[in-house]
């Protein structure tokens, strides 16, 4: 970690405890219109866009609203959660403190949209701490594709292999890995399934941000 010039986090089921929302959206937003819940539907929109995963909706499931109506409605009932609701996983803020305070530069690379992002670190007090910002509508492919992460050391202007990615799930494991940067798994109990995979992958696997304190 001698060469670590910047850290770069994924949002969602890494730095805040949010995907049980998520998962009550898609279920309440499908109940809404009657509809069940597929039991592989967390797998198959894990890495999509926001735009992807309203057109993923649409089409399984044939849906009568439009794209942008499909994606208001899901902003509208995430945001309040986002604003109020959402907190920080065990450890993050002072692990972001700590990096800030060795001059590490900080960035999120999320799936999530910029209103939602920017609430939640609002409401957690650490948008001031991030240098970077960047979402997956900012380039062409998901996350388990490198894409992203590339971006996001470009605007950063640091080369990749000075940087270490934060994720939770496998697929964006790979993504930065595929991205030429050190990649830590951290653990959510939305991926809890695939720990075994993201431990022989990650360069580090952690609990939570409390673990790594003393590593960086």
């Amino acid at each position: 970690m001698n060469n670590l010039k910047a850290a770069i986090f994924d949002l969602d089921g890494t730095l805040i405890d949010s995907m049980d929302i998520w998962n009550k959206i898609d279920t309440d937003f499908l109940t809404k219109r009657n509809l069940k819940v597929p039991i592989n539907l967390k797998e198959e929109i894990e890495t999509l866009t926001f735009e992807e995963g309203a057109t993923y909706f649409k089409n399984r499931f044939k849906l009568t609203e439009s794209i942008e109506e499909i994606l208001e409605e899901w902003n509208n009932m995430a945001y309040k959660e986002y604003a109020h609701n959402i907190n920080l996983k065990k450890g993050a803020k002072n692990f972001l403190n700590l990096l800030k305070y060795r001059g590490i530069k900080i960035a999120i690379a999320t799936s999530n949209t910029t209103p939602l992002v920017n609430a939640v670190l609002k409401n957690n007090n650490i948008l001031n701490l991030f240098d970077v910002i960047t979402t997956i509508d900012e380039v062409s492919r998901g996350k388990d594709f490198p894409d992203i992460y590339l971006l996001t050391s470009k605007k950063l202007n640091i080369d990749p292999k000075n940087c270490i990615v934060f994720e939770d799930i496998l697929p964006a494991l790979k993504g930065a890995k595929a991205a030429g940067m050190k990649v830590v798994a951290v653990y959510d109990t939305y991926s809890s399934k695939c720990k075994k995979q993201m431990e022989s992958l990650a360069d580090l696997y952690i609990n939570d941000y409390d673990e790594i304190q003393t590593i960086i």
